[in-house]
């Protein structure tokens, strides 16, 4: 009898979940059937769904239902932090699975070519999510001084940073933030923010509803200046193309020729103003410089030459994520994504790397949304199982699963599981039970591996997933 499809995705984010879930689909599941282990380098799962949306987005966190139904399926193992390159290889990884599929995300900042990035009060967007949200691999901590915040970008992390340093902690609370996280926002002294975008309105990258959810606040003042509303032919023609970029233009106006309000914290969104330099003084940041632009005709801006400073002492970049290299892979690295002809992985040669495949922002870098990750995880899906069919997988030396249990325990790996993810979940809302808040957010890898019930291979612990069977 012909033993299941082996096949290893490396990461478990809505990109890996949803290969996983086409895999599922196929006819192969059905005969001679699919067997699946995610390799996750956190000890719970989900990726940026839970490290990278910001806490009072409850809604987007509702993905993870989606996923659940995905990850309670007998034929997927899940093992939590386990760190692809550190504590399993590409060989590792081929001696167990007939397919491997990365799916690792992005989670470092894109790099801002100008002068003063290195200042101290110079931040990078990525790094201020990560803490916010409880990452258990960045400090405790977070220097909240500045009174008047500049944060550079115009997609949706630009407004998530904006919104948490405009918003008062109180108002965060009843959300998952961990008591460190709360603490530090309760010292938050920041009164002004500015969010600057080079080109202009027609451009911002904004989802319509987060941008209106900045006037939601009662604390929160958004100002527009009514010189940044402005369009050429090639913005009439974004607009009349993309209805999400009309919605976004609307709401911009609407806000542009209102009286200002008098709510405490101000929120300013500028456009034509490109960053040039982030001033500083005795290694610090005292204020930010841009250069006023002006649109070209196409929907794209020129230079003017006129600059402008403003008075900030804190700089946060979200100007786009960066994934990182993944070792034993080919990588691009103008644009930080694994080479791929329709998720096949291809190095230099032009040539498929055998049995190995890419899906999400590792392949394709971290632009679009949840409906672009379920397609691009299809496609990728789909070129495996045709690898499959065509008899051009390799064959695994050690298809086994329980060889993947051995390896781990012969390095003492401590990993979590799916039904170990269970138990965290359940001490997590216990946590936020008395506060009458749907969770509190473990921080530490410790106390996440704690209460996963993780202990050292050595003892040669197991536990399957939940509802599943040996």
């Amino acid at each position: 009898m012909p033993r299941p499809l082996r096949v290893a995705i490396v990461g478990s984010g809505p990109a890996g979940i949803y290969a996983a879930d086409a895999l599922l689909k196929s006819e192969v599941a059905a005969d001679p059937g699919v067997s699946i282990d995610i390799f996750e380098r956190m000890p719970a799962p989900f990726g940026l769904i839970r490290y990278g949306v910001a806490p009072d987005h409850p809604r987007i966190k509702g993905i993870i239902t989606a996923l659940h139904q995905v990850l309670d399926k007998p034929q997927i193992r899940l093992f939590g932090n386990v760190d692809y390159g550190t504590d399993i290889g590409l060989d590792d990884l081929r001696a167990f699975y007939d397919g491997v599929i990365f799916a690792t995300g992005a989670t470092a900042d894109r790099a801002l070519a100008i002068p003063g990035v290195d200042l101290d009060g110079s931040y990078g967007a990525a790094d201020f999510v990560s803490w916010y949200d409880g990452h258990p691999d960045v400090p405790r901590t977070w220097p909240l001084e500045a009174e008047k915040v500049a944060v550079l970008g115009v997609g949706n992390v630009a407004l998530d940073v904006a919104r948490i340093l405009a918003k008062t902690a109180d108002e965060l609370l009843p959300t998952e933030i961990p008591p460190n996280v709360y603490e530090g926002l309760k010292a938050n002294k920041a009164l002004e923010i500015h969010v600057f975008g080079r080109r202009g309105p027609a451009q911002a990258k904004f989802s319509p509803m987060e941008l209106r959810e900045l006037d939601h606040s009662p604390n929160i003042e958004v100002i527009v200046d009514p010189e940044d509303i402005d369009y050429d032919e090639g913005s009439i023609a974004t607009r009349r193309g993309n209805k999400q970029a009309d919605m976004v233009a609307k709401t911009l106006e609407n806000w542009a020729i209102r009286d200002a309000g008098d709510r405490p914290h101000k929120l300013y969104l500028h456009f034509f103003e490109s960053p040039a330099e982030i001033l500083g003084a005795d290694g610090k940041v005292v204020g930010l410089r841009t250069e006023r632009t002006a649109l070209d005709g196409t929907g794209n801006v020129k230079g003017t030459g006129e600059f402008k400073d403003w008075d900030v002492t804190a700089v946060y970049r979200a100007v786009g994520y960066l994934s990182d290299k993944l070792p034993k892979l080919p990588w691009d690295l103008e644009s930080g994504t694994v080479p791929d002809r329709g998720g096949r992985v291809v190095q230099e040669s032009g040539e498929h790397l055998r049995s190995t495949y890419v899906t999400g922002w590792v392949r394709r870098g971290p632009i679009g949304l949840i409906g672009h990750t379920k397609g691009d995880a299809n496609e990728t899906v789909a070129s495996l199982l045709d690898d499959y069919a065509n008899e051009r997988l390799h064959t695994p030396s050690a298809p086994a699963p329980e060889a993947v249990d051995a390896f781990l325990a012969e390095r003492n790996i401590r990993f979590t599981t799916w039904d170990g993810w269970y138990k965290l979940d359940a001490a997590e809302r216990a946590l936020g039970e008395p506060q009458g808040r749907e969770r509190v957010k473990l921080v530490e890898r410790e106390d996440m591996l704690r209460e996963s019930g993780a202990t050292p291979r050595a003892t040669g612990w197991w536990r399957w997933p939940a509802g599943s069977t040996d």
